[in-house]
């Protein structure tokens, strides 16, 4: 499994979807999103430079989880590659921790690169918090890795394109991604898994505490996920 797991992170690695959307794009658009925003000081309670730098990695880290270990997924299952190697000694659920390893080894990249350019932009922090940041968004990464491998078996893989995407631009909107949601409908947003994804972020970045209820709501997030992940893929094995 070992094996598997450096193959598919090398394959990640190479892949122009993920270099584009998952590295270049967040911190592209990082550099706008500060510039758009330079006449405001804080946004929920901490610098703009601050807040874009959490929210451009979490885009980066979701975009690995989702745009590349999704679609892959679908097209191994596509190409019969999947089925193949369930006729190895793999074990029945090395396929799925391999895919979520290799997304987790990925999603560093996209973090420390947004982190480098932030830093760049003037974002100040000790070392240690800098340690705990990208802990904090590294760990959070694996909700939406198990969420990717549930979306690769959710559908067929002709139809799952346009379904990730739907799914993630749905979780940018409302995690709060490009703006901060005030409000009643803030008040629902807050709830969602990617608003909760950036909110982990930023407690690790202020110090801060959080509530008993945001973590709940993490917890059965990765709960969720990660049963739906097993359910479908064990569907995927009986259908083939």
């Amino acid at each position: 499994m070992n094996t598997l797991i450096k193959l598919e992170v090398l394959r990640i690695l190479r892949n122009r979807r993920y270099l584009i959307f998952s590295i270049a794009l967040p911190a592209g658009l990082y550099l706008l999103m500060v510039s758009a925003y330079q006449g405001l000081d804080q946004l929920a309670g901490v610098s703009v430079k601050a807040y874009f730098m959490v929210s451009m990695a979490t885009l980066g880290v979701v975009s690995a989880s989702m745009n590349t270990n999704a679609m892959r997924i679908a097209l191994e299952r596509k190409s019969g590659w999947a089925r193949q190697l369930r006729l190895t000694a793999l074990p029945s659920y090395g396929y799925v921790v391999a895919k979520v390893a290799s997304t987790a080894v990925s999603t560093l990249p996209a973090i420390l690169v947004t982190f480098v350019v932030g830093y760049a932009e003037g974002v100040k922090l000790s070392g240690s918090e800098w340690l705990l940041l990208a802990l904090t968004l590294w760990l959070g990464g694996f909700i939406f890795a198990a969420l990717g491998v549930a979306l690769g078996y959710a559908a067929s893989p002709d139809s799952l394109q346009p379904i990730v995407m739907i799914v993630y631009m749905i979780l940018l909107m409302l995690g709060g991604t490009y703006f901060q949601i005030t409000g009643s409908f803030g008040d629902f947003a807050k709830w969602t898994p990617m608003a909760l994804y950036n909110q982990l972020g930023r407690v690790a970045q202020s110090g801060s505490s959080l509530g008993m209820g945001a973590v709940s709501a993490i917890i059965a997030y990765a709960a969720v996920f990660a049963v739906l992940a097993a359910f479908l893929y064990q569907r995927d094995r009986k259908e083939a």
